[in-house]
């Protein structure tokens, strides 16, 4: 058996078999809220996968009032959230929340984040993020969003911050799941090929779940955790 269709028939039955959350689609997802832990340069993960360039920045914001009324507190939190909301469109942004998969925050649903006690004695605060298009560079999504916050009208005692640094998101990344098998496929060919004719592949772990992880300022990487071994036939 020729070796390109020896590695073609494990790569297509492989790719068969992945288990049926990998067609599903999903939304918008936070890339530090990855499936696997640690980075994708570690020895124990794949080096073979797709680097491609994220969707969004992603900045982690909080608004606090420090009011003594508790109940005055939520209002003016409520008050400065509704000021974010009417400014954002023409500020270029989108303001969303979740801890992995991005929800979109409206006027019709922000009255439902829940509120936090702050660092100090009678604090109130709610957490969210505030998302820009990335166009080749942090720089301009950056000067958007901070733009934004420097804008939204204070209410009372609340204020509006910034919470560590951008962060990166992808659009339903199990989309890419052919393109990287493709990508895993051709590089266990070209290897096998090192070894001559007799030889062949057993590819594992194609219906593993995808993995990513932040590649760059800018760039994801996505990858599948399989495992290949070559063989003689």
């Amino acid at each position: 058996m020729r070796i390109q269709n020896f590695i073609l028939t494990a790569f297509f039955t492989a790719a068969s078999i992945a288990p049926a959350y990998a067609q599903e689609e999903m939304g918008e997802i936070i890339v530090t809220a990855q499936r696997a832990s640690g980075d994708y340069f570690s020895d124990e993960q794949t080096v073979i996968g797709l680097r491609r360039p994220a969707d969004s920045a992603l900045q982690s914001v909080i608004i606090t009032s420090d009011s003594r009324d508790e109940a005055v507190r939520k209002r003016e939190i409520h008050a400065m959230m509704e000021n974010a909301l009417k400014r954002s469109t023409a500020a270029g942004v989108v303001l969303v929340t979740g801890d992995f998969e991005l929800q979109e925050i409206t006027l019709g649903n922000y009255k439902d984040l829940p509120f936090s006690a702050g660092n100090r004695a009678d604090t109130s605060t709610v957490s969210f993020y505030v998302k820009s298009k990335l166009a080749g560079s942090t720089g301009g999504a950056q000067g958007r969003i901070d733009s934004f916050i420097k804008g939204v009208a204070p209410s009372g005692r609340s204020l509006l911050e910034k919470q560590g640094e951008l962060t990166l998101t992808i659009v339903n990344p199990d989309q890419y799941r052919d393109q990287i098998i493709k990508l895993i496929a051709a590089e266990s060919i070209k290897y096998a090929g090192f070894f001559g004719p007799d030889y062949g592949v057993d590819i594992a772990g194609l219906n593993e779940q995808l993995s990513w992880a932040q590649a760059s300022g800018t760039e994801v990487f996505l990858y599948i955790p399989y495992r290949f071994n070559i063989k003689p036939k």
